[in-house]
């Protein structure tokens, strides 16, 4: 049997890998093809399926809220309206005053203090939910103790959390930040801030007719950028 001689086993060994490396970049540019075309044809579905899996079913959703001068139980009242879900006020042990000096005073001496104050208002299966939204008025331009107490009190790692604010016209202060520290393991979406009351200046209930339909605008705005709102059946 005559062998094979070396330039003939080259040239052949040549050929086939050739002919492999042209299967492999048929087979490739194919792929490639077969994948921008799906990318086309998911265009805007893909999309539209991607964001419907962030949007919360309205189960899932709980909405805890401090409010004082109701401004800020409007707007989670709006945000039922817009995602479904269930409202929870939080309420302390002890109330605070009605005079607005002698709650200033008290909520200065707490916030010095580093004092959270007892609550009476308890969520004992706040891990269930996969969205909490959280309310609060801006207190000495900081979060408010009794909301400090509630995010002590409950573990929302894993959650999403999602906060909003009505001040007097002066911001969030370091609400948002706080929030953020004391949910290290959340997921922690925009937060919503407008314009509520000023109860120093005797302005109690603000978010009201023509104004409540100003933030129910607002509002829906900012859902839909968070990918929160959800879609009429």
């Amino acid at each position: 049997m005559r062998g094979r001689s070396c330039s003939t086993g080259l040239s052949w060994w040549v050929r086939l890998n050739a002919q492999t490396t042209d299967k492999t970049m048929n087979r490739r540019r194919f792929l490639q093809a077969g994948l921008a075309a799906t990318a086309v044809s998911l265009w805007p579905h893909g999309v539209e399926e991607a964001r419907a899996q962030t949007e919360p079913r309205a189960e899932d959703v709980l909405i805890v809220y401090l409010t004082r001068t109701g401004n800020t139980e409007a707007v989670a009242e709006i945000i039922r309206q817009e995602v479904g879900g269930e409202k929870v006020s939080i309420e302390l042990e002890t109330p605070y005053p009605e005079d607005y000096d002698a709650i200033v005073s008290q909520v200065d001496r707490e916030n010095e203090r580093g004092y959270v104050p007892p609550l009476k208002t308890k969520v004992g299966d706040i891990g269930e939910y996969d969205a909490v939204f959280l309310g609060f008025p801006t207190w000495d331009m900081q979060l408010p103790p009794p909301m400090k107490s509630f995010l002590h009190d409950h573990d929302l790692s894993g959650t999403t959390v999602i906060p909003f604010n009505t001040n007097g016209g002066y911001g969030v202060g370091s609400s948002f930040r706080t929030v953020e520290e004391l949910c290290p393991e959340s997921d922690i979406l925009e937060g919503f801030s407008t314009r509520g009351g000023l109860e120093r200046d005797g302005i109690y209930l603000a978010i009201k007719g023509e104004r409540r339909d100003e933030v129910r605008a607002e509002v829906r705005d900012w859902l839909e950028r968070t990918h929160l709102a959800q879609k009429p059946e």
